[in-house]
């Protein structure tokens, strides 16, 4: 795949178009002509990207809109009857077929009653079911598990006292702890459910309050309601390797890559790590090879390259489509207008909204194209196909910075959101929010 397939100059797309369409039809008979024009016509164009490479689409059509995405109608725990829906982050949704029956489940961040936001702590990860993504959605049913627990929850650091010889449900590193600042600290972020030679397993990660940062992941040795065991590979740490970052109350060697994604594709399945790394799972799904070392994707970054989070890879039409999260920085341009860049942190310039942000590929350790803007304020989600074969992607509107985090939208952020998506064709190869013109 060339440059010209993915990035398109208008200009020159337009003419060329008008010219091969005029001499097209007069060189076809008239019913290989229809049959073309109706190929051209199936597929929606691929828009050309701000300039210099960088700068972030802010189109309207770009927005998850009522007209493209609703929200998830998940059935409430006690803790959501006040806000009167359920409060969500890193929003993750996927379609699988089991026992010849399509299963959708969600999961995403959540909170505890009492605070704000999914941090210092959290109690875990709880998990939705449903047999359309209309609904009716219900927690899975983990009585039979946990007689008496909060129903839907199906991995918590407070499960330590289920470890057993030989079944590790949460390792030590996992377990809540407490310091001066924080108080209760440890949470699971980001977790995504995955069906994979008829196994259920959650990818997730230990966020920044807990003893060690990073993604590790679980195998369900029942149903997908569980109950879950952390694999042998996780036991003493998460995934991948050790390094300085995150905030500056993080102990240094506690970091390791964050936001961890399952990609599988037949009978071979690959981890993928913040944000540009990735390993294939031993046969055994207990680790991944290597363990550590992790190849990199082979991508083209912005330059200076931003802070990216939520890489997640998936498959359509043939081609690999790599995903970050990015935050699209308001700023002032060179003529006085306001400047929309994926830039790193800066004076001057303003978180406004947590985009998601896409790269095609041939193969999947790239190389990449240039990334695009495939949804504003739809940033840290994923992709997936519904039980009739159409395209959606996750968003959550992020309550922490930017946009949704005004007093006047606030209420209306942290959302577990999806959104219809289209796909400009083999020609053009690209995935963007449903748009609402074509030209």
């Amino acid at each position: 795949m060339t440059d010209s397939d993915i990035r398109l100059n208008l200009g020159r797309r337009s003419l060329l178009a008008g010219v091969a369409g005029v001499l097209g039809a007069a060189a076809l008979p008239s019913t290989a002509a229809q049959a073309a024009s109706a190929q051209t016509r199936r597929y929606p164009p691929n828009w050309p990207d701000p300039e210099p490479y960088g700068l972030a689409d802010t189109r309207l059509d770009l927005w998850p809109r009522d007209d493209n995405s609703f929200i998830l109608p998940l059935e409430l725990r006690p803790r959501d009857e006040e806000l009167g829906r359920v409060w969500m982050r890193d929003t993750y949704v996927n379609c699988f077929v089991v026992d010849g029956r399509p299963v959708y489940v969600a999961t995403g961040t959540t909170r505890v009653p009492g605070l704000e936001a999914a941090g210092p702590w959290n109690d875990g990860i709880f998990v939705w079911v449903a047999p359309s993504l209309r609904g009716p959605w219900r927690l899975v049913d983990t009585t039979g598990i946990r007689p008496g627990a909060e129903k839907g929850k199906v991995w918590s650091p407070e499960f330590a006292g289920e470890n057993r010889p030989g079944r590790t449900v949460v390792a030590p590193w996992q377990e809540y702890w407490y310091d001066d600042r924080f108080g209760k600290r440890g949470q699971a972020w980001a977790p995504e459910v995955h069906y994979f030679r008829g196994r259920w397993y959650i990818v997730a990660c230990m966020g920044d309050h807990s003893r060690k940062v990073g993604s590790f992941m679980l195998v369900s040795e029942g149903g997908i309601e569980g109950p879950y065991r952390l694999i042998d590979g996780n036991l003493d740490k998460p995934f991948g390797d050790s390094f300085i970052g995150g905030p500056n109350f993080i102990e240094p060697g506690a970091y390791h890559h964050i936001d961890g994604s399952l990609y599988a594709e037949g009978d071979d399945a690959w981890l993928v790590l913040h944000n540009h790394v990735y390993a294939k799972f031993r046969d055994d799904m207990e680790d991944i090879v290597p363990a550590t070392g992790l190849p990199a994707f082979q991508q083209r970054p912005y330059s200076p390259e931003p802070y990216l989070e939520g890489a997640y890879v998936f498959k359509h039409g043939g081609k690999y489509f790599l995903l970050h999260a990015a935050w699209n920085r308001t700023s002032t341009g060179p003529d006085g207008g306001t400047r929309y860049a994926y830039d790193p942190p800066g004076p001057g310039r303003v978180q406004y909204q947590y985009d998601a942000i896409v790269a095609v590929s041939d193969t999947l350790e790239g190389p990449y194209s240039e990334r695009w803007t495939m949804g504003v304020g739809a940033g840290h989600n994923n992709i997936f196909r519904d039980r009739s074969g159409h395209l959606w992607a996750t968003f959550f509107r992020n309550p922490n910075f930017g946009h949704w985090s005004d007093p006047s939208r606030i209420a209306d952020a942290a959302v577990p959101g999806v959104v219809r998506l289209e796909w400009t064709g083999p020609r053009g190869n690209r995935l963007y929010v449903q748009r609402r013109r074509t030209s």
